[in-house]
């Protein structure tokens, strides 16, 4: 036990981190057992790696948007743009994969960029770093180089050893946080330099947001907090307790990543596997494993988890329990055949707790072994017809809760470069970012239905239970059997959707987002009930009840023929205003809803209710008061 061995300092207004006398801080010499110490277990629940500022619940427990330091504390190195060398961009120009469905030519083209500021990622490709990325805030990928924190904002700095820092950064706006190591440390000016990392999402910023960091001696300083100093093997814990840790505590590193791999083959699959009531618990974290990016959303993926699934057909995962595995803890790879993971309890994930993610030839050596290496890419990248992805997934009646402990671009459920996927009869609850995420519109033919999901997006802004993008487009054969850039319709029905922390819309057809059916839902907060941005289109909602939205909705133009349409809904609305519906052209097709505003009247189009029912807008629809 090591008594007194820190003095009390103030830590600029931060109740975390402050330096009682007398910690219960205890030392073990065990380098001759483990050579790292990732993560650490104590009697089944987390300790958290020694970091500032501290969190008062450990790292088991959200933080909210608090416990960081904001990102204005801080000078942020510019991105080096030169670091890697120039990027490789490619556009599919080929005629027949125009994908021509949207008024302002949105996301016509599939295109890549490969090498530059890419090469974070492994395969070294991305949408963000083609030659003209689009969307909502859209430019091309890049991150900071380093951080100077402006003086006090890491005030038990400067730091003796930071050869095992780790800088965690959220991207401004809280849409992903990235992590770095540290390649130079100036003491003196606190300057620190970044290395490997920064490839944990697709979106960049010149600069970073609010950030913590963790894993220097010197934070050591709040009960349930560990450290560990490689170089003499000494691990070091403040013990949450009174006394000395009994005895009899189990005591776990996390050591592996991967606790079941079934590969197969498209051609020699693993065929009929069931795994049935077995607990998963204690992978160590993959954070700053490679990660790529599967497709043009948002989103940026490490290829691992607890489970691994590549070239199954009919694999089964039922009736078990993934606890605090601190990386993913299931991932379907590749070419998949009616996977089905069922009955299951997930919880305290450090990732994703279940992500499905395909292959297409963009790279020299994507998805080895199915592409002959450095053979028809980057042009096959837009094919999807080639089978090397997941289809026909059942995500059935899991309960999956609090994810996204490390990562925080982590959902219940992922999928990206997959189709004809069932999300049935799950309760989704307690995550940092969406609850269910399509990160394109791959294929389509997805049903999402019968669904409890709340208490998403708790750390960062934008989304809600659900999200959508759709900036790329694919060749696929889901829709019709023949191969079509045209994907099939998605279904969002019967489910019941709270949008109770960010709360922007619980369904978020975000860029590009089309050809979806959702109907039949219970859909609670929100700034809007209906979205469709940046070259949105065919999208409908219907039957369904919005309680306590700001308004109806905020559409896109659309052309003839691709019209979102709005009908047979019930919305308990905030304001007294419709929405963004489209009043000319090809308008929003309108009628028989039900609305109840504070006032019981309502505008649309720019005047009340009844003026644009006599354009020919809404017919059928009423308003009352609420």
């Amino acid at each position: 036990r090591l008594d007194d061995h820190w003095p009390a300092i103030s830590q600029r207004g931060y109740v975390s981190g402050r330096r009682p006398l007398g910690m219960n801080i205890y030392k073990a010499k065990v380098g001759d057992q483990v050579d790292d110490v990732p993560g650490l277990q104590l009697g089944g629940k987390r300790a958290t790696r020694a970091r500032y500022p501290n969190l008062p619940g450990g790292i088991e427990v959200s933080p909210g948007y608090g416990y960081m330091v904001g990102g204005g504390d801080a000078h942020w190195t510019p991105p080096n743009f030169d670091k890697f060398g120039p990027v490789a961009h490619y556009t599919d120009n080929t005629e027949a994969h125009l994908r021509n469905t949207t008024v302002d030519d949105w996301f016509q083209h599939y295109m890549i960029g490969v090498g530059g500021l890419c090469s974070v990622y492994d395969p070294p490709v991305s949408y963000w770093c083609s030659e003209k990325p689009s969307g909502g805030g859209a430019f091309a990928f890049r991150t900071p180089s380093g951080v100077v924190p402006k003086p006090g904002a890491l005030p038990n700095s400067p730091y003796k050893d930071v050869s095992g820092a780790v800088l965690n950064v959220w991207r401004p706006a809280r849409w992903a946080n990235w992590m770095f190591e540290v390649s130079h440390y100036d003491s003196e000016t606190n300057n620190f330099t970044f290395g490997r990392g920064g490839n944990q999402g697709a979106r960049g910023e010149n600069t970073g947001g609010d950030f913590f960091i963790e894993n220097v001696f010197e934070e050591l300083d709040n009960p349930g907090e560990f450290y560990f100093d490689k170089a003499a093997g000494d691990l070091y814990l403040f013990y949450n307790g009174t006394g000395a840790p009994p005895e009899d505590l189990e005591i776990v590193v996390p050591w592996l990543p991967v606790l079941v791999n079934a590969t197969g083959t498209q051609w020699d699959p693993v065929r009929g596997v069931v795994i049935d009531g077995v607990t998963f618990q204690a992978t160590r974290y993959t954070y700053m494993e490679p990660h790529g990016v599967p497709s043009a959303g948002d989103w940026a993926l490490d290829r691992i988890s607890a489970v691994f699934l590549q070239g199954t057909e009919g694999f089964q995962v039922q009736n078990s329990v993934f606890e605090r595995l601190d990386g993913n803890a299931v991932m379907i790879s590749g070419y998949n055949r009616n996977t089905t993971i069922q009955a299951n309890d997930f919880a305290y994930i450090g990732g994703n707790a279940i992500i499905s993610w395909g292959y297409t030839n963009e790279t020299a050596d994507s998805g080895f072994p199915y592409y002959t290496p450095r053979t028809n890419f980057p042009q096959a990248g837009v094919d999807g017809t080639d089978g090397n992805h997941p289809r026909y997934n059942a995500i059935l009646r899991n309960m999956v809760r609090e994810v996204g402990l490390y990562e925080k671009q982590s959902s219940f459920y992922m999928q990206a470069k997959t189709a004809q996927s069932t999300i049935s009869g799950n309760v989704f609850f307690n995550g940092p970012r969406a609850g269910v995420n399509y990160n394109d519109g791959f294929g389509g033919g997805d049903v999402l239905s019968h669904n409890l999901v709340f208490s998403t997006c708790r750390e960062s802004g934008d989304h809600g239970p659900f999200n959508s993008w759709d900036r790329q487009p694919y060749l696929t054969s889901v829709r019709t059997g023949e191969p079509s850039m045209v994907m099939a319709w998605r279904e969002i029905h019967h489910n019941f959707l709270i949008d109770n922390y960010s709360p922007q819309e619980t369904i978020d057809n975000d860029d590009g987002s089309c050809y979806y059916k959702s109907h039949d839902n219970f859909l609670v907060y929100g700034g809007q009930g209906m979205k469709n941005d940046f070259g949105g289109h065919d999208n409908h909602h219907f039957n369904n009840i919005y309680a306590y939205v700001g308004q109806a909705m905020g559409l896109d133009k659309t052309l003839e023929g691709h019209e979102d349409f709005f009908y047979n809904n019930t919305a308990i609305l905030r304001s007294a205003d419709v929405g963004g519906a489209q009043c000319s052209g090809a308008r929003t097709q309108m009628h028989d809803n039900r609305y109840f505003t504070p006032s019981g009247k309502i505008s649309l189009c720019g005047a009340p209710l009844a003026s644009a029912q006599e354009k020919g807008m809404d017919k059928g629809s009423t308003v009352s008061t609420t």
